[in-house]
């Protein structure tokens, strides 16, 4: 039903949606039409996967979606790249994009993607959100906290807040003008959330939060905070006094410290934050008293799994960003991509990004069936981003010198993807999640 009524919305300003990968050509659609033909299949049901396709971010492929999805995807990527694009370099140098976004990214029906319209969200499936996420990476702007706001934040106020709190907040986080963080990391505390140290007290029916945050994203932005803290220090472990409140901006004793200055993510607003006797009442608790770290853990396989997405994303960005530039760029009188070593390297990054893309769209297809496990998130999370990574250092490579430069979108992509492996959960906690699983005598 989401889908439907936001085609429809959006079906008319699509057709001249400016982008790295466009639909599918006539020839394609005739190729897939006389296959459909032979094998007795319904022509809209054969979709090729990227492996086949003209370019790894083509509109009309892989068979998780449908034509319903790629107009939205049409939608999406129009408003990255005409909203975000022209203004990022702008916002990276401000460190943070502009309100005026949020609420533009509202107004399009790109935030809240998959909470349900009786919560205020717009209630379209885990592929509908897969897209946003996707395209803001086909666009190499990683400055928009959309997903974290979308994805990561607002699930937890609908999982488990009450009605109140989602009356009052989602509608308002949907439409943008409610920004939305979530604050684990401390400066002693980051993969291993039951070493947070961050202390509500309770005094009479309120409770009374000191601590402090780190590396928090929307942090400085954010008009709504989701704070980790401990609330039953005598509990028989730690997992088991953990619980999560809601942390308005203006409350007093809340501040924010600087926007901390990064390798990466310029244009993202990361900061520190701090609470001296901040004063809550009952009602900001989220969910039940002492079961935070049990929603942490429910929720973190999508986290992952957005990460993991967003990275297989931008390794098909940085492809066919250096499969165009190896394509012009000219030594020894004639392109580099004559080169038979540069032709083999781009022929492994190309099946290693594909292999990766497989099993990504196999965890979001999961994820949607409500089957995705915290081992299998983990998988998809370490690998999609330690891949990120090596294809980041390869590509940049085949650029030679220019590669360097801060002015080359791969540039920006290198040192974008090197934190991926670590928010999150680090990848060596990852491949301990794994391992857990694997040696287990249950």
């Amino acid at each position: 039903m989401f889908l439907k009524k936001l085609v429809r919305s959006c079906v008319l300003g699509v057709k001249n949606a400016p982008g790295g990968g466009e639909a599918l050509s006539a020839a394609a659609a005739r190729k897939q039409h006389s296959q459909a033909q032979q094998q007795g299949t319904p022509a809209a049901s054969i979709r090729p996967e990227t492996s086949n396709a003209r370019t790894l971010m083509d509109i009309g492929t892989r068979r998780i979606f449908s034509g319903d999805h790629d107009i939205f995807r049409q939608s999406v990527r129009r408003f990255f790249q005409e909203e975000v694009v022209p203004h990022h370099k702008e916002w990276e140098k401000a460190g943070q994009v502009s309100r005026e976004l949020w609420e533009k990214a509202g107004e399009q029906g790109l935030l809240g993607v998959m909470i349900p319209e009786e919560h205020g969200g717009i209630g379209g499936d885990v592929f509908s959100a897969a897209i946003t996420w996707e395209e803001q990476m086909y666009c190499n702007c990683t400055g928009p906290g959309f997903a974290l706001h979308s994805d990561i934040v607002m699930p937890y106020i609908v999982n488990y807040g009450s009605k109140e709190q989602m009356e009052r907040f989602v509608p308002t986080m949907t439409a943008g003008k409610c920004i939305g963080a979530i604050a684990m990391t401390e400066p002693g505390a980051g993969s291993d959330l039951q070493g947070v140290r961050t202390y509500a007290k309770k005094d009479g029916s309120d409770w009374i939060l000191n601590g402090n945050k780190v590396f928090i994203t929307n942090g400085w932005m954010a008009d709504l905070v989701v704070v980790v803290t401990v609330t039953n220090r005598e509990a028989k472990t730690a997992a088991h006094g953990i619980s999560l409140f809601l942390v308005e901006n203006g409350m007093k004793g809340f501040q924010k410290g600087r926007k901390l200055e990064k390798i990466g993510l310029k244009a993202q607003d990361t900061a520190e934050l701090f609470f001296e006797d901040v004063r809550l009442p009952a009602s900001a608790l989220l969910g039940e008293l002492n079961k935070g770290f049990y929603y942490l853990m429910n929720e973190l396989p999508q986290e992952r799994l957005l990460i993991a997405d967003m990275a297989i994303s931008s390794c098909e960005f940085m492809f066919e960003e250096t499969r165009n530039y190896v394509m012009q760029r000219k030594a020894f009188g004639k392109t580099i991509a004559h080169l038979q070593t540069v032709q083999h390297k781009l022929a492994e990054l190309k099946t290693e990004i594909c292999v990766g893309r497989a099993f990504v769209d196999n965890c979001l297809q999961l994820l949607s069936e409500k089957r995705l496990d915290p081992s299998t998130a983990s998988m998809a999370k370490f690998w999609a981003s330690d891949l990120q990574n090596k294809v980041a250092t390869q590509c940049l490579q085949l650029h030679g010198g220019w590669g360097y430069m801060w002015e080359y979108p791969i540039a920006r992509a290198f040192v974008d993807s090197r934190i991926q492996p670590i928010y999150g959960g680090t990848n060596e906690i990852m491949k301990e999640l794994i391992a857990r699983g694997i040696v287990s005598q249950k």
